[in-house]
């Protein structure tokens, strides 16, 4: 083929491919069924294919059909993508947030009265979740995620380096007695994303601790789990600096080795690269770097007691 089909029946596809209903992409175009069932019989036509095997009370993909939807589906994700980004900004008082649910509870939440105090006006939705939140179709602004900053069609600016420290409730020690063999006899605690569970071998060969295949285990699938288990003195983890670091200076935590780990995964602020010239996300992406520094900070002083050997308090 030299020409595109006509978008209008492009579109009529996708949308009758995504609910196998003609009577739903009608009820999505404003349009009659009659009219999504023509569109569709014309695309099929100039494609020379059956695009949908038609049965007696429904209507289900082809194998061809099965075939092309995910093409399409996706093409009008990006030109509706690419023209969001090109729309001026539709709610300058109202800034959308996604971001992981213990990131937003531990770190973003006890800091964001500062952040209205800067910009009183502004109304902050935050919508935590582990899954990766889209800009397509949404009205999201940007997101805070964690990860290496690879985000096809995204502007990923860095916001902090993550390091990995092994944190216990006091509780669970007694000074003087040998440290290793100690945390070697405490129930392990751990999150199940992939930027903590490898991370666990690296830390038996820097730490010189075995764990045994039949020592104690917890695992739980958010971070946020994890400093509640570690507070309430269930075990040994390793744990995200950005969430330990006040729990420490507060006592409730403690490091009982000098170690850490650099974490593979990072804090990015997240958004398609025109978001980034709005008012509102430049004014979170200058209060977020300037709140991160104090984190850095934290992280300074840290390092000269790991170089002490005496983050044990």
């Amino acid at each position: 083929m030299n020409r595109l089909p006509n978008l209008k029946a492009l579109q009529a596809f996708r949308y009758a491919g995504e609910q196998q209903s003609f009577k739903a992409a009608a009820d999505r175009l404003h349009v009659t069924q009659a009219a999504i069932s023509q569109q569709i019989r014309t695309l099929e036509e100039q494609l020379g294919i059956k695009l949908f095997k038609r049965l007696t009370r429904e209507v289900v993909l082809s194998p061809e059909g099965r075939q092309l939807l995910p093409t399409v589906s996706r093409a009008f994700e990006l030109l509706e993508q690419g023209l969001a980004a090109l729309a001026d900004d539709p709610a300058p008082d109202r800034l959308n947030i996604a971001t992981l649910p213990s990131f937003a509870s531990r770190w973003l939440v006890p800091r964001l009265g500062r952040l209205r105090d800067k910009a009183p006006e502004l109304s902050v939705n935050l919508s935590p979740s582990l899954e990766l939140a889209s800009f397509t179709g949404t009205d999201l602004d940007v997101a805070i995620r964690f990860g290496r900053g690879d985000y096809p069609g995204l502007t990923a600016i860095k916001l902090f380096d993550e390091q990995l420290i092994p944190v216990c409730h006091p509780s669970l020690l007694v000074r003087g007695e040998p440290m290793k063999r100690q945390l070697a006899g405490l129930t392990l605690l751990s999150d199940d994303s992939p930027d903590i569970l490898p991370m666990w071998e690296v830390f038996q060969q820097r730490s010189g601790i075995s764990f045994d295949n039949g020592c104690a285990r917890l695992q739980v699938n958010d971070a946020n789990l994890l400093v509640e288990a570690a507070l309430a003195g269930q075990g040994l983890t390793l744990m995200r600096f950005s969430l330990a670091y006040e729990l420490l200076a507060r006592g409730q935590l403690i490091c009982p080795l000098p170690l850490c780990l650099k974490s593979e995964f990072d804090y990015y602020l997240v958004a398609p690269e025109p978001y980034f010239k709005r008012p509102k996300v430049r004014l979170l992406q200058e209060w977020l770097q300037a709140e991160f520094g104090d984190t850095r900070a934290a992280w300074a002083q840290f390092e000269t007691h790991l170089g002490r050997g005496d983050v044990f308090r």
